[in-house]
């Protein structure tokens, strides 16, 4: 069995190589791991303003990268097919992700159809107390997809990867900005995509 730490590596490593070559979307992920450091110390003081600032521009900035200016079709780093890098991503891949953006966007609609949440809760009687029901609404999404997706890689391949999985999403912000600080002044001097030479002698050592 791999060791925790062993996996955990090998999964930030899937994750930037596959997943990161674009500057912007690494300049993007540097941005949204500021915020996302914000949104955790805000977790102590107000968790719904947490939960918003997390969903409304850190989770945003992070997704856009991906959706927008991610590079898809066959992977010329990694010499693998966007097929393949979407099946085997340990995390959320494009379809999952699609899943819970559409339970984000339809959580305040919900509320504001049923402010009560079906008797779950106190209804709100101001716009204020409807954007804290909003909040926690997104603060227990945020939780419950992370419950979720963990309890699905243990049932599939078992403790080590599924808590070193959870462990890798609660300090991503961390390492993205170690790993990120510099993709803004790579992009300002016109470096659209990340050459990774590192990666490309990597994959050739293996053929």
């Amino acid at each position: 069995m791999k060791s925790f730490s062993q996996t955990l590596r090998e999964q930030r490593w899937d994750d930037h190589r596959f997943y990161h070559q674009s500057r912007i979307n690494q300049s993007l992920h540097f941005i949204s791991a500021i915020s996302f450091l914000v949104a955790y110390a805000l977790l102590f003081i107000d968790p719904a303003m947490a939960a918003i600032l997390g969903w409304c521009f850190s989770m945003t900035t992070r997704q856009a990268g991906h959706f927008f200016f991610e590079p898809r079709g066959f992977d010329t780093v990694n010499n693998v097919t966007d097929e393949y890098k979407e099946a085997v991503k340990v995390g959320y891949n494009i379809r999952r992700k699609l899943l819970l953006i559409a339970v984000w966007v339809g959580l305040p609609l919900l509320i504001w159809l049923q402010p009560s949440l079906f008797g779950l809760i106190t209804p709100a009687t101001n716009w204020q107390g409807t954007l804290h029901d909003i909040g926690i609404a997104w603060l227990a999404l945020g939780v419950a997809g992370l419950a979720f997706r963990t309890g699905q890689l243990w049932l599939r391949d078992g403790a080590v990867p599924a808590l070193a999985w959870m462990t890798k999403i609660l300090t991503d912000p961390v390492h993205d900005i170690m790993l990120y600080h510099k993709a803004p002044l790579a992009l300002l001097r016109g470096e659209r995509l990340d050459p990774m030479p590192h990666v490309r002698q990597q994959v050739a050592g293996r053929h």
